[in-house]
């Protein structure tokens, strides 16, 4: 399934990119979809920090996005890395004084804020406490009137000076220059860069085990065991559960050798914000080929056949054995480079090595899973002896397996 994220640069004087703004879009056209503000912000959401990544979509620096009324008071923010992201409060988001209060909270967390399209209100009784708390003031260049922009400047400029002003819509060498004799530190618009639209590929849910895990998270003590074995069913939720393990365990540089002790490693709480992130982007995405079934439905059944080998020869980490089989066509689900794809999953060196396809004591077990989804009856024959199984075994195991994952699809 493709994705899509736009990306415009934002530059400082010196003409040197610093940070991006992130805009939504659904197909490979340069203009805002029509598509309800909450569920834009969500997709570029997911798409910056799980289908895309960070690395790619910004080579690391801050993106700019934008988030409704809605969303800010929502914890869907919580979610997210606040080193990774600037919120762009949307101008139509009335400054009352909940909104401070909420926006004092984002700070503490380590949230920098940005008012977006921003222009003076007289009706406005909270200037004061909003500008306190904010970090950047963006302001459309190209449509606002001189006198309304000398004003926004010479307030901040004497009683803000924290405040960065961020010219948007910069459109002339002339704007630019003016810009900057203005106080405005940050710029964009097309005199510097149109947006460009990066797309990606994303693995949609299994519906079925998605809303299993949203039921068993409702639990006053949810079974944690459950709740992994139905994360294992669904290779998308496994990949984004893994990315972000390997993401906010960065200092820690935890090896995960199962989808429990990923959980663990995450925390419920923090399972729950990012199942409720894409609870609230599932109705979006529901184109599924048959080519793509097919990718999935034998990803799950070499995980299984992996697995049931490895308690067969009494392997202890057994579930590192399940998670080389789920991984083993990520490559083909996500149509990127194996080497890049293993960057973002914190993988024990075993793991990612027989995935990889360097040689390891995975290898035959894997091997043996993919001649077995094949029907490969040559290589079944040539690793059956070095696995211990005779056909009696090895019958047993792929029809569990097969059984498992038709129930899992």
């Amino acid at each position: 399934m493709d994705v899509f994220i736009g990306r415009q640069p934002i530059f400082n004087i010196d003409e040197e990119v610093v940070a991006y703004e992130l805009l939504y879009r659904n197909q490979n056209i340069n203009a805002f979809p029509n598509t309800a503000p909450d569920a834009a912000t969500v997709d570029v959401l997911v798409n910056y920090f799980l289908s895309m990544g960070i690395k790619e979509v910004t080579k690391g620096k801050p993106g700019f996005i934008n988030f409704t009324e809605n969303l800010l008071m929502s914890n869907v923010i919580e979610f997210i890395n606040p080193s990774k992201i600037v919120i762009e409060i949307l101008e139509n988001v009335p400054i009352t004084k909940e909104l401070v209060d909420r926006v004092i909270e984002l700070k503490e967390i380590g949230f920098k804020i940005a008012l977006d399209d921003f222009v003076l209100n007289k009706d406005v009784v909270h200037y004061d406490e909003i500008f306190e708390h904010t970090d950047y003031i963006k302001v459309d260049f190209l449509s606002t009137p001189l006198l309304e922009r000398m004003e926004i400047e010479n307030r901040i400029k004497q009683s803000y000076p924290h405040i960065q002003l961020l010219a948007e819509k910069v459109e002339t060498r002339n704007q630019f220059d003016v810009a900057k004799h203005s106080g405005y530190s940050l710029f964009q618009g097309y005199f510097f860069e149109q947006p460009q639209i990066i797309k990606s590929t994303d693995i949609p849910l299994n519906t079925l085990q998605y809303f299993q895990v949203i039921s068993l998270l409702k639990d006053e003590e949810p079974d944690i065991n459950l709740i992994a074995e139905n994360i294992e069913r669904d290779i998308s939720l496994s990949y984004k559960l893994l990315q972000i393990i390997n993401e906010t365990n960065k200092r820690q540089k935890s090896k995960v050798r199962s989808i429990k002790q990923a959980i663990l490693l995450l925390g419920l709480t923090e399972l729950r914000k990012l199942i409720y992130l894409l609870a609230m982007r599932e109705g979006e995405l529901k184109n599924h080929t048959d080519v793509f079934n097919e990718l999935v439905r034998t990803s799950l059944l070499r995980a299984k056949i992996c697995e049931l080998l490895a308690k067969n020869n009494r392997q202890e980490n057994y579930s590192e054995y399940f998670l080389v089989g789920l991984f083993s066509l990520i490559d083909s689900l996500l149509k990127r480079p194996m080497d890049v794809i293993l960057e973002k999953l914190p993988f024990s060196d075993e793991v990612a090595d027989t995935i990889s396809g360097v040689e390891t004591e995975m290898t035959p077990y894997l091997e043996l899973s993919i001649a077995l989804s094949k029907m490969d009856w040559d290589n079944i024959e040539r690793l059956k002896p070095q696995l211990g199984v005779d056909n009696e075994k090895t019958e047993a195991i792929y029809n569990e397996a097969a059984i498992w994952t038709e129930k899992s699809m």
